[in-house]
């Protein structure tokens, strides 16, 4: 069993500027990212290697008025004693009181913020079936609030915390400290938290993104096309599907970044209007577990065929969640030339390395990327394309040899992107 322990001041060297970064990154996180209400309820969660950082989250979002900040905290050592010591029929079990709990909140008001940066491969060595059981129970009682999420009724962020699990993931070559400033330096880079004035940097950043989706939105293409290696792959797109960018503006009237960091323009493809093939282009970290070199063909909208060559069956166990679990939710596009591809690191953590290079989403579609999806039933979301599912599963399929062209809905083609950049 791997020991991890939350960072401390020895194992990161603390310095003036380090707890001035982790002090903007908190800022950031609560100001830009989560847009926090004075008198609002914010509900985290967060593992315990995270918790520095969560305190810091905390102290800001007091500041900014916060009536209340409850965080849920995991311990990735307890869900390894589940894999070696817990009873078979427990994997098909899910602590739903506590989701619906989470759910009551956000109904209530609170707003939602995530940590992230758990090892990468915690259930690398456990039993599939179990980890796609366990997946699966816990998919269906967090659905309630997960679909308070998709819609955008409330503001919520996620965010990244380095952790010595993750650090050592990424380098493996390095002693724990030095991987550890490594991966803290790149986090601050990433999340703009290492400049003078992060919350103006994140300010320009997000006009940019509305941009780059404002012009997507007057081509009103109708299908994207996308080649390179191992990828012939046209996605068509829902209708009345709308572009998005950066921050949003929540159901409950407080503009949010929901992803720090982000580069990515995004929208909902038609979940039956997808064919051909497509091959990932960096590795996939899927609750606790690598699946690489993942190549699937779809039909109909549909995957019909799943292969990886690390984490086959829990690729295909993922797939099977449910009937939408087989079709895309979304599809985003990212410049090869983003901050994060610019650095060359692989992150093994899907906020990052989604937001280097364009991907795609099996399982659950965002209603806020439709015309006046947030009115519409699930029935009328499904008749303009949008899928439906337990799952959404981003994973990477950009590089610098993969071309884009945008379709009308005449049949004409045109440029969009060429060698993994906007032309």
């Amino acid at each position: 069993m791997t020991t991890t322990n939350a960072f401390s001041k020895e194992q990161i060297s603390s310095t003036p500027e380090f707890e001035k970064n982790l002090d903007r990154l908190a800022e950031v996180a609560v100001h830009s990212g989560l847009g926090l209400a004075p008198g609002q309820e914010l509900v985290m969660t967060a593992t315990l290697d995270t918790v520095p950082l969560a305190r810091r989250i905390t102290e800001h979002a007091y500041k900014a008025g916060a009536s209340l900040v409850t965080t849920l905290f995991t311990d990735e050592e307890s869900m390894l004693l589940r894999y070696l010591y817990g009873s078979d029929a427990g994997f098909d079990a899910a602590a739903s009181w506590l989701y619906e709990g989470m759910a009551q909140a956000f109904r209530s008001g609170a707003a939602r913020l995530a940590i992230t940066g758990g090892d990468p491969s915690l259930l690398s060595k456990q039993d599939p079936e179990r980890v796609s059981r366990a997946n699966r129970a816990m998919s269906k009682a967090y659905r309630p609030a997960l679909e308070l999420i998709t819609r955008h009724e409330i503001n919520w962020t996620i965010v990244a915390c380095a952790t010595p699990a993750w650090a050592a993931a990424m380098f493996p070559d390095l002693p724990q400290d030095q991987a550890l400033e490594k991966l803290w330096s790149a986090i601050f880079a990433a999340s703009r938290a290492d400049q003078l004035d992060p919350v103006a940097a994140w300010k320009a950043h997000d006009a940019n993104l509305h941009a780059s989706a404002k012009r997507l939105n007057e081509k009103r293409y109708s299908a994207l096309h996308f080649r390179g290696p191992g990828t012939d792959l046209r996605v068509g797109l829902a209708d009345d599907h709308l572009w998005l960018g950066g921050g949003t503006t929540a159901g409950n009237g407080r503009y949010c970044i929901p992803n720090m960091p982000t580069e990515e323009v995004f929208t909902t493809p038609h979940k039956d209007r997808v064919e051909g093939t497509v091959t990932s282009t960096k590795p996939l970290s899927h609750q606790g577990t690598m699946i690489e070199e993942i190549s699937v063909r779809f039909e109909g909208g549909k995957i019909i065929e799943a292969h990886a060559a690390r984490g086959q069956q829990v690729l295909q166990r993922m797939i099977e969640t449910d009937e939408g679990a087989r079709r895309l939710g979304e599809v985003s596009l990212v410049p090869h030339s983003s901050p994060i591809s610019s650095s060359g690191l692989l992150f093994l953590n899907t906020l990052f390395d989604e937001n280097a290079a364009c991907h795609i989403a099996l399982g659950q579609s965002y209603s806020t990327c439709l015309k006046d999806g947030d009115t519409l039933t699930p029935e009328q979301l499904a008749s303009r394309g949008a899928n439906s599912s337990l799952i959404h599963v981003d994973w990477m399929i950009g590089s610098n040899r993969m071309d884009v062209d945008g379709i009308s809905a005449a049949g004409n083609s045109e440029p969009v992107m060429r060698a993994g950049e906007w032309v």
